[in-house]
């Protein structure tokens, strides 16, 4: 499935909006790897759908009937080009969604602000600089300054004068544009809601504005005697982030771009642009990917020292646990160097699946290790056990290894609907355990028989100097007062 958002020119009416949507809605529905449309438009600009935004939720057919999602996304966008003044945003819903459901695209940034005169400037320059950056895609804002309106003033001298407070013609107002429940109708079998409100072709023309009337301490007053009338511009809606007016800024990656680097250059790009009244932080995906780069790195440190103390404890030993981590660079190299090589993003689920790898690959290490622990204790060299425990713990290895990658070998294809964004999990997984395979046999075995020579060098020199001691003590006159 992907969802696409589209964008209008400000002020465009419903009329248009609506046929221009129908025409997009059947031009996405005859590419060749959509099974299905639902569109809507107006959503979200009150009852009468007067909005200028539109949406699209794509039913694809099966996988094997079709190109990746990533590919499908690029016709569309191709597609809906073609419509002049059309802004699209489509994307495949993530697995874990961390960002607003109702977001035109993956990643957001927010700007934030105390003065709205100058958020509201700062805004569209910065859309327009990020739209120019290399790597970002579908860059929109939520900011929508141009919209039409009708203005009223009151006349609040007068309107005090004959008994009418704002919140009466507010009330009005509301009733007339809003559509206000005023009653229930209850029928045998149903019942249905009484909404007042004007009738569609009154809402645009003052002179039925004008003629609402409001009741006063005399009776009823028409509205064109306690307000004046204008056309104007405004926004549709005025946001607020962390209680300060806000403006959301989305935007995709375009494929093969990390969101490391795209994450950089937004705010590289903000820094040059904002004024200093006006702040921006990343939003959603972003964000929790802005947070875990600074966090995963002390995770993994953290998790390796748990593993560390849990082999110390397991062997009683402070040497052979080093010796089974030391294919744990080797693992991350292997992921990292998968995830390059298949051109896929270092996101969360790549971190996930460097985080699984440690689990995965220590095992390795463990039977290498301890069955040369065994070998060490019927009288073997440490040569001699490590290449007996490589010959013998080769199969075991292998099986073991070979059943992860099959396992993850879906995950990494990208098998299933919606897997295209659990991809890099199992990219990095196999790579990491392919890599580690083979590296493992030849480093691991090396740093255990060098850090048994060290072993070994340092039991000797502690026996020497026991001696010695022995000996001075012996030397000794046991009536001596030391």
């Amino acid at each position: 499935m992907i969802m696409g958002n589209l964008e209008y020119p400000q002020g465009i009416s419903f009329a248009q909006l609506e046929k221009t949507q129908q025409a997009i809605a059947a031009a996405v529905g005859h590419n060749a790897a959509v099974q299905a449309v639902m569109s809507s438009a107006g959503q979200g600009a009150g009852a009468f759908g007067s909005g200028n935004s539109g949406r699209l939720i794509i039913r694809l057919k099966p996988l094997g009937e079709r190109p990746s999602g990533t590919q499908v996304i690029a016709e569309l966008r191709q597609t809906v080009s073609h419509f002049a003044g059309v802004q699209a945003s489509f994307q495949l819903p993530p697995a874990i969604q961390m960002g607003p459901v109702s977001s035109q695209s993956n990643y957001q940034y927010i700007l934030q602000s105390e003065d709205q005169d100058s958020l509201n400037a700062a805004a569209p320059k910065l859309v327009t600089a990020l739209r120019k950056v290399p790597g970002l895609q579908a860059v929109n804002s939520d900011l929508q300054l141009a919209n039409p309106e009708i203005e009223v003033h009151i006349l609040h001298q007068r309107a005090q004068a004959l008994g009418v407070t704002p919140e009466i013609i507010e009330q009005a107002l509301n009733f007339a544009f809003g559509g206000t429940q005023v009653g229930t109708i209850y029928a045998s079998t149903n019942q249905y809601e009484v909404i007042l409100d004007l009738a569609r072709q009154f809402q645009t023309n003052l002179g039925a504005l004008a003629a609402i009337t409001v009741p006063g301490s005399a009776g009823l007053v028409p509205l064109a005697a306690l307000a004046h009338f204008a056309y104007g511009v405004g926004p549709l809606s005025i946001s607020h982030y962390n209680g300060l007016p806000s403006v959301t800024i989305s935007f995709n990656l375009a494929p093969g771009v990390s969101l490391g680097n795209a994450t950089q250059a937004v705010q590289d790009t903000a820094a040059k642009i904002l004024p200093a009244d006006v702040q921006g932080e990343f939003g959603g995906s972003a964000a929790a990917f802005s947070q875990s780069t600074g966090s995963l790195p002390m995770l993994l440190l953290a998790t390796v020292a748990l593993i560390y103390a849990i082999l110390a404890i397991l062997y009683e030993d402070f040497i052979h646990p080093l010796t089974i981590l030391t294919a744990l660079p080797l693992a991350g190299f292997g992921a990292l160097l998968a995830l390059w090589i298949f051109h896929q993003e270092l996101d969360l689920f790549s971190f996930v699946g460097i985080i699984m790898l440690v689990g995965l690959v220590k095992k390795n290490g463990i039977i290498m290790v301890d069955f040369a622990i065994h070998r060490r204790r019927e009288g073997a060299t440490a040569v001699d056990a490590m290449v007996d425990a490589c010959i013998t713990r080769f199969r075991p290895i292998m099986m073991t290894n070979l059943a992860a990658v099959l396992g993850i070998l879906p995950i990494a294809i990208g098998i299933g609907a919606g897997a295209e964004s659990r991809v890099p999990l199992g990219v990095a997984v196999a790579g990491g355990i392919i890599v580690s395979q083979f590296l493992t046999l030849y480093v691991t075995p090396a740093f255990y028989v060098l850090f048994e020579g060290w072993k070994g060098r340092w039991k000797g020199r502690m026996a020497v100097s026991e001696a010695k001691a022995e000996g001075v003590g012996s030397a000794i006159s046991p009536n001596c007062d030391i």
